[in-house]
């Protein structure tokens, strides 16, 4: 064999990386810069974009009107690897929180000496924070570099129906 050998693999996270560029022109003009990508392949990626120019939706950008755009992506990987798309930002709690979703109303605290991250979520999201055998939060760990720690907190209608069944005992109890 003479020449150069080109090492390709379906795995690498520059796979991911130069799909976008191909498929968004905002990305290959350079208006919309991705950040970061981290992969389970075939099974889930996330891409942390950002855009400097104001006017400019990065997310938006990469998932395209109805999806089009990330559509195009997930069926050159395969048709099964799901792709998340966060908001990269500077702010470290900010962009861990971005980094569970599809989880919302997500609390962040920093420890940034031991590179952990204590979050609360409802528990009703917990689940979604969690992911699929961890898979959301192993994602958004490798995106951020923090280990996340995920609790649970009870939602405002949750202590409000427990208040409410307190109050309807509490005769009861006196009695």
């Amino acid at each position: 064999m003479k020449g150069d050998e080109i090492v390709v693999s379906r795995a690498a996270n520059g796979l991911v990386e130069g799909l976008f560029k191909r498929e968004v022109p905002e990305n290959s003009q350079g208006s919309v810069e991705i950040k970061s990508v981290v992969r389970e392949p075939g099974n889930r990626s996330k891409v942390a974009v950002y855009s400097s120019q104001s006017g400019i939706d990065p997310v938006g950008s990469c998932v395209g009107q109805k999806g089009v755009r990330v559509q195009a992506i997930i069926q050159e990987l395969g048709g099964l690897e799901k792709v998340d798309i966060i908001q990269w930002a500077e702010d470290t709690k900010t962009y861990i929180a971005q980094a569970l979703s599809p989880a919302k109303n997500v609390t962040v605290e920093i420890d940034e000496e031991n590179k952990v991250a204590h979050v609360k979520v409802p528990s009703e999201e917990l689940s979604l924070a969690i992911g699929k055998e961890g898979q959301n939060v192993r994602l958004a760990h490798k995106l951020t570099g923090y280990r996340i720690e995920i609790e649970g907190t009870q939602s405002q209608t949750e202590v409000s129906d427990d208040v409410k069944t307190l109050e309807e005992q509490l005769p009861q109890m006196k009695a």
